[in-house]
């Protein structure tokens, strides 16, 4: 996705988020599910949002704790689920190198699945406007899950059953992949990835989400090489 002549970076990341974020409203629905399931008050459960923002992140800690798992169980999994973001950081290093410290910062905590899908098609080499587009981008979504999981925690408990809300996470993820998926070497790296959850779906503490990340790393990076 090239950039939009005439319009500025900022306007850009706004508007980008939107159509990512939509996706994400049931799974925001899903997390005040959980909150009320887990026994833990509203508020506490909703202060992991600001604290953590990482939405399957913050839903493997809640769920496992509500299911009496010990409090350092629960945070492992956690990580190991959001351990992805270590190989988005990896991905952008380069581009955070030419930008204030400040920045790297604030950066890291907003570097959510969709963001890093956003910047990933966005021409962006100039740093000052690459740095516009991330705030934009990562601010809106953020104003925007702060404000639907507190909606979600007020009516999640009330939802009825029959809705079905698990479709939420597939979804979500479903639709960054047709976004940022515009070669076919990121199509068969995707494609290694579903595999490889799917065949590594039972090991503990959501480990095969890591491997899954990993291997399509590598298989992403091969073929590159390959193209190249």
């Amino acid at each position: 996705m090239a950039s939009s002549e005439g319009k500025s970076p900022v306007w850009r990341g706004m508007k980008g988020s939107i159509p990512l974020f939509i996706p994400a409203i049931p799974f925001a629905f899903v997390f005040g599910v959980v909150v009320a399931e887990s026994g833990l008050p509203g508020f506490l459960g909703w202060s992991s949002a600001p604290i953590i923002f990482g939405g399957a992140a913050q839903i493997t800690l809640l769920t496992l704790l509500g299911e009496g798992a010990s409090v350092a169980a629960a945070v492992t999994a956690a990580l190991i689920v959001g351990a992805r973001h270590l190989l988005y950081s990896v991905t952008l290093a380069p581009r955070f190198q030419s930008q204030p410290r400040w920045f790297r910062w604030v950066g890291a905590y907003m570097l959510i699945d969709q963001v890093f899908a956003l910047v990933s098609i966005e021409e962006l080499d100039d740093p000052d406007e690459f740095r516009h587009f991330y705030l934009s981008a990562g601010l809106t979504f953020w104003f925007l899950w702060m404000s639907f999981t507190a909606l979600g925690i007020a009516i999640g408990p009330i939802i009825p059953e029959g809705w079905q809300l698990a479709f939420a996470a597939p979804v979500l993820f479903i639709s960054i992949l047709a976004v940022s998926v515009d070669r076919w070497q990121k199509a068969a790296a995707a494609l290694v990835a579903m595999i490889a959850m799917a065949a590594l779906a039972d090991l503990p503490n959501r480990l095969g989400i890591l491997v899954a990340a990993i291997l399509a790393m590598f298989v992403g990076i091969l073929l590159e090489r390959v193209r190249r």
